[in-house]
């Protein structure tokens, strides 16, 4: 069953409870957390994922764009995530098998991403175990990117592995996603997705969110 996830990055900060609200149609509520290290941008922390988690009974979907993200499994587990995605290219083998052992002991769902420049081959070693692969289809940082057409092909090659080794696994993509270049996104094997411009950008973000699912 194909998952909208609405990114709260295109959210409005200072109505944050509010945007939520404006997208609780939505199946998952995508929350991107930034170091400033990893990538060029800072969003937000523990604190914040607290508070969302207050407010809505939404699967909230943690994306942590973040340098050594086994240092916060715990706290961000805590706070309320009921996913945690780790980006594969923020620490060495070693320490992202530590933030997935992690992520079982705090009993979320585990989940790993791929940045642009990474080839899909590497989730192999951790893939049997993981729960979500997020393909991203713009280098992460800044909402409003148009998609990379070629990340299109790395979406059919990650398909591929999960059918092979982990059919339970779910295929997220982010960036660019939108009523023009669903359809493609999802031809290509995706089954979750996040949409933050298409969606908040929107006059009406429950009516985007209802266009997303017809397309």
């Amino acid at each position: 069953m194909l998952k909208i996830a609405p990114s709260i990055l295109s959210a409005d900060f200072a109505n944050l409870e509010r945007d939520i609200r404006r997208v609780s149609s939505a199946d998952w509520l995508h929350v991107d957390v930034m170091d400033g290290y990893f990538v060029p941008n800072i969003t937000i922390g523990v604190p914040v994922v607290k508070s969302i988690r207050q407010c809505t009974d939404m699967f909230l979907d943690v994306h942590l764009m973040v340098t050594k993200p086994a240092r916060f499994i715990e706290d961000f587990a805590q706070a309320g995530a009921d996913l945690l995605n780790v980006h594969l290219e923020a620490d060495d083998p070693r320490g992202i098998s530590q933030a997935l052992r992690l992520m079982d002991q705090c009993k979320v769902k585990k989940a790993v991403a791929l940045r642009p420049i990474t080839s899909p081959n590497a989730v192999l070693p951790y893939l049997e175990q993981l729960d979500m692969v997020l393909v991203m289809t713009v280098e992460p940082g800044f909402g409003g990117q148009a998609l990379m057409e070629h990340q299109l092909e790395t979406i059919r090659q990650v398909r591929a592995l999960i059918e092979r080794y982990n059919p339970a696994c779910r295929l997220e993509v982010d960036g660019g996603v939108n009523t023009t270049t669903l359809r493609r996104v999802v031809e290509a094997g995706a089954d979750t997705l996040v949409a933050g411009s298409a969606v908040y950008k929107a006059a009406d973000p429950a009516a985007a969110i209802a266009a997303l699912r017809e397309v």
